[in-house]
């Protein structure tokens, strides 16, 4: 269920901008009618179209964002990518062509219809999964240009071509057996008119509601419904008899689903009514006035989907009392209340106002029905969302590792979150762009931590911290988007350590990397201390990590390193191409990136490992990495493959401080 609830969330992203795109498309069509095309009524069908024709693209990039473990572009493009591979692949052009069909002509009606919501959340959901698994991917390094983020659309294009090949025997069959089904219950008189409009609102997920429509609406079984309607006593209608299977229509989509959306308003939690109350009202307006029904309905169909089933149920019985009784409406665009106006004085439509008494009646019954089944099975329409919901999948684990203490402490000291304009981070430091660098207070974030700060100009504001600076970020991030709710729940219930634990140093944060209990945790901080505090000797003499000429600190250009502020140590400019364990060690950290590692050696003392200078924006390219983190290495073990050639091409210094973080008045020498 949980699956559900991400996925109807990640709908509420698209369909949050059709309500106005319905309301325009609606005037736009109610001018035509009335006084003809004009440049008005254009501009607004176009504006309104512009969205309303593209839902399904909309439903394939909202998902695809929204079923990513974290929000980024890259998903986006993913389900876009897959999006068009699947529908360009089975666009009937190119049917013909695969399957040798002499025209287009000739090509299944099925393949017409292949551009709809359904392979829209296919797309999403192929472009989320594919973002989820292969957005850390490292690749050989002749291949590592395509590593990461970039592997994601060449992986979705390719599994998404798959997916075609498969609906390319599956679609037809089904779109015939749902047009085969349509034309039985067309003989069925008022209940199959009813079963009519439950499959039709069934479907509407898949799609597939186009198939049955195609049945009833136009002349695929000689009923041609809609058209014979609308061209009124000029055309081959039946006065008592066109109109049939829409007049239903009009009760549920002009009343009955506003009633359903007073319910979930009412039913929302207190925090959460505002929010509700704009979705449900654009929402209830737009099915009211035009006849569009899906921001209403994508909005609970997956989160709670016997909830929808009801309401396909009495779409279902409101169709087929429609049918029974002596009343007839028909629609050009949709069951609304424009559509309804215009065609009130059709020669064919008959009794109409007995629709407008159904949907008063409709509108109690999808309130009370919605309140009550909402309320006794607490489901989860909008504004009910659990609040673990709310947050991103990746950040929930750092979040509860109470680094949102030093957090909280680096946004106040850097002038509090309106003054951050974003953060970053590289192997140590968190790298910022700053609203206003005058009210960074260095010495606050000296006490929450910092080991130092650096003003690199304009903006950018640069705060060392050390290994575990990720989790910072994290936290940063989590505080800046108000995802607290569930940090405070764990604190609350004792299942965090206390705001100060991040705090105590490096070593104890290695427990959490490592997985170490909490009570070796402790030990190994304790011990690190001990030893930082009684070492007889400051010098620490290591196999040097890699070939190269040795450097003293201050030769580094960068004065994080050359100021000695990230820690005393020594650099050197490689002529080698393998990072390799200095001593035996375990390994703490390994940047995602590759360029810097962190150790910890057997005495405690922690020494990070930085290839090359502002490397971190290669974003991988070019490096190899050799260890995972939690790894026991030997001295001599191989950690890290990196190309220097590369670095210096893109303009960077390639010489590699090596740094002790935990003892300032260590030295280094190498062996």
């Amino acid at each position: 269920m949980n699956f559900f609830q991400r996925l109807g969330r990640s709908i509420m992203l698209p369909v949050a901008v059709l309500p106005v795109a319905a309301i325009l498309s609606g005037i736009s069509y109610w001018i035509t009618s009335a006084a003809g095309a004009n440049v008005v009524s254009t501009f607004l069908g176009a504006a309104g179209g512009a969205l309303l024709d593209n839902m399904p693209l909309l439903f394939a990039v909202g998902v695809s964002i929204g079923m990513a473990n974290k929000t980024d572009g890259t998903s986006a493009l993913a389900g876009l990518v897959s999006w068009l591979s699947i529908t360009t692949l089975l666009s009937p052009a190119n049917v013909q062509g695969l399957m040798g069909i002499a025209t287009v002509e000739d090509v299944n009606p099925a393949f017409g219809k292949v551009q709809n919501v359904f392979v829209g959340i296919i797309a999403g959901l192929i472009g989320a999964w594919c973002y989820n698994k292969f957005k850390d991917t490292k690749l050989p390094d002749a291949l590592s240009f395509f590593s990461g983020k970039r592997s994601v659309a060449i992986v979705t294009a390719g599994l998404s071509l798959v997916v075609a090949v498969i609906l390319l025997f599956v679609w037809p069959v089904v779109y015939g057996g749902l047009v085969w089904f349509g034309e039985w219950i067309s003989t069925l008189g008022p209940f199959g008119a009813g079963l009519y409009g439950f499959f039709n609102r069934l479907l509407i997920p898949t799609g597939l509601h186009h198939a049955l429509n195609s049945v009833f609406w136009f002349d695929v079984a000689g009923i041609n419904d809609l058209t014979n309607f609308l061209n009124g006593s000029n055309g081959d209608g039946v006065y008592g008899v066109s109109g049939q299977y829409m007049a239903g229509f009009f009760p549920v989509m002009m009343f009955g689903l506003p009633g359903a959306a007073l319910a979930m308003y009412m039913t929302a939690k207190t925090t959460r009514k505002k929010v509700t109350y704009g979705i449900m009202l654009s929402a209830a307006v737009a099915s009211f006035f035009v006849g569009v029904t899906e921001p209403l309905e994508f909005s609970f169909m997956f989160v709670a989907p016997w909830l929808y089933l009801v309401h396909a149920v009495f779409t279902g019985i409101s169709v087929g009392i429609a049918a029974l009784l002596p009343t007839r409406l028909g629609f050009g665009f949709s069951g609304g209340f424009i559509d309804m106006v215009l065609q009130w004085m059709n020669p064919l439509a008959q009794n109409p106002w007995i629709l407008l008494l159904m949907g008063v009646a409709w509108f109690f019954i999808y309130f009370f029905t919605f309140y009550f089944l909402i309320k006794r099975f607490n489901l989860k329409t909008p504004g009910r969302e659990d609040e673990i919901d709310t947050q991103d999948a990746d950040n929930i684990e750092t979040s509860l590792t109470g680094y949102h203490g030093t957090a909280e402490k680096f946004i106040t000291a850097l002038g509090g979150k309106d003054n951050i304009i974003d953060v970053d981070n590289c192997a140590t430091r968190l790298r910022m762009e700053i609203g206003d660098t005058s009210k960074v207070d260095e010495h606050a974030l000296k006490r929450a931590g910092a080991a130092g700060t650096i003003k690199t100009g304009g903006h950018s504001v640069q705060v060392v911290y050390g290994l575990n600076v990720q989790f910072v970020k994290d936290a940063m991030d989590d505080l800046i988007s108000g995802r607290t709710a569930r940090i405070e729940a764990a604190e609350a219930a004792g299942d965090l350590p206390g705001r100060g634990a991040a705090e105590q140093g490096f070593a104890a944060g290695v427990g959490t990397v490592l997985g170490v209990p909490n009570v070796a945790a402790s030990a190994m901080a304790a011990g690190a201390a001990l030893d930082a505090r009684e070492r007889t000797s400051p010098s620490l003499t290591l196999r040097q990590p890699v070939a190269g000429r040795v450097l003293a600190l201050a030769e580094v250009p960068d004065p994080m390193f050359a100021q000695g502020t990230m820690g005393p140590g020594v650099a050197i400019d490689p002529s080698g191409d393998t990072i390799i364990a200095p001593a035996a060690a375990t390994v703490a950290s390994v940047f995602p990136t590759g360029h810097a590692i962190g150790l910890v050696l057997e005495d405690g003392t922690e020494l990070l490992i930085h290839i090359g200078i502002d490397t971190v924006g290669l974003k991988g390219d070019g490096f190899e990495t050799l260890v995972n983190t939690g790894d026991k290495v030997e001295a001599g073990t191989p950690l890290i493959r990196f190309d220097a050639d590369k670095i210096r091409a893109a303009g960077l210094s390639a010489i590699t401080p090596v740094i002790v973080l935990n003892d300032e008045n260590a030295t280094v020498a190498f062996s």
